[in-house]
């Protein structure tokens, strides 16, 4: 089935030529079907990009999804034509008064800050309050996770010495997630980051559970039961090239930086990188589709807080 999405947004034309299947709004709206309604909260710099990729994975599943996009109104983006934002973006005042099915809300490269730091903090704690009430299952991604798991749950990030660069393999911890249905005993994934989650901070919380882990880059998946919240450490929607982007404007900057870990072949940075987590990136939004959204959402959603999920 196709992601709706609006029919100027840049990313259409690029999911079209990756046979990705999209429908106009006018198209969706003749059909008696109701599509799963999505909230993407996107604190990324190149916005573009983010709803280019997380349109990719959501648009490759049996069902329909009807995407909104959000940004905060109390950040000015610096990396984003004030035309598309205009064009393709609300704002959490536009759609605070309606309830979505799922709601994504990305990384955001601020992680030197204290959370309290970050200038759109007060409206993001707004919009992680809300979606206790108006979403059925909220998937929190790399920085987006860090701050979902300390405004809910009071769990610190930790920095680390250097950053956690690389992509890197994972295993499953929680053999029955419905989450990671259909995984590989090992999978890989994407990190790019400088503070991480302690294991030990997390364990102190009775309402969250470990999901998956990497030796190297530590918890990877959390979620609450039911999966109202999902937390998400890596990035398993970046594209081939985002980490190549991000090494070569970090060196460009003179910043310290290494090159990151199983990308490039031989470490040799003038090589293509090899992507090893497309697959698995695609299954794990298809079974949160499915297992935490589709099958347990309901119809009218004006009777969302009336259903509870399902266990695992």
């Amino acid at each position: 089935m196709p992601i709706i999405i609006p029919n100027d947004l840049p990313a259409v034309e690029i999911l079209r030529q990756e046979n990705i299947f999209t429908m106009e709004k006018e198209r969706a709206h003749t059909q008696d079907i109701r599509p799963l309604r999505i909230l993407l909260v996107n604190l990324m710099p190149k916005k573009i990009q983010t709803e280019t990729q997380f349109s990719r994975l959501l648009g490759n599943t049996p069902l329909q999804i009807e995407l909104e996009l959000i940004c905060p109104a109390s950040h000015t983006s610096q990396n984003t034509p004030p035309e598309h934002l205009q064009a393709f973006y609300k704002t959490f005042e536009d759609v605070k008064e309606e309830s979505f099915d799922g709601c994504i809300i990305t990384g955001a490269p601020v992680e030197h800050l204290e959370f309290e730091e970050v200038d759109y903090w007060e409206e993001l704690c707004g919009i992680m309050e809300w979606t206790k009430t108006h979403v059925h299952s909220t998937f929190h991604v790399c920085w987006g996770a860090q701050a979902g798991l300390y405004y809910h749950y009071g769990v610190p990030k930790a920095p680390l010495d250097s950053k956690m660069f690389g992509v890197f393999p994972h295993v499953v911890e929680y053999k029955n997630s419905m989450l990671f249905r259909g995984f590989d005993d090992i999978f890989y994934v994407p990190h790019s980051r400088h503070t991480t989650i302690l294991r030990e901070e997390i364990e102190k919380v009775p309402a969250l559970r470990i999901l998956s882990s990497s030796i190297v880059s530590g918890v990877y998946a959390v979620f609450t039961r039911g999966g109202k919240q999902i937390f998400i450490t890596g990035h398993s929607e970046y594209d081939r090239d985002t980490l190549k982007q991000e090494y070569e404007r970090d060196v460009a900057a003179g910043k310290p930086i290494h090159i990151p870990e199983n990308y490039f072949p031989a470490d040799d940075p003038r090589r293509d990188p090899v992507v090893r987590w497309r697959a698995h990136s695609h299954l794990l939004f298809a079974n949160w589709l499915n297992y935490f959204v589709y099958q347990t959402t309901p119809y009218d959603l004006s009777k969302m807080n009336e259903t509870t999920g399902i266990a695992y």
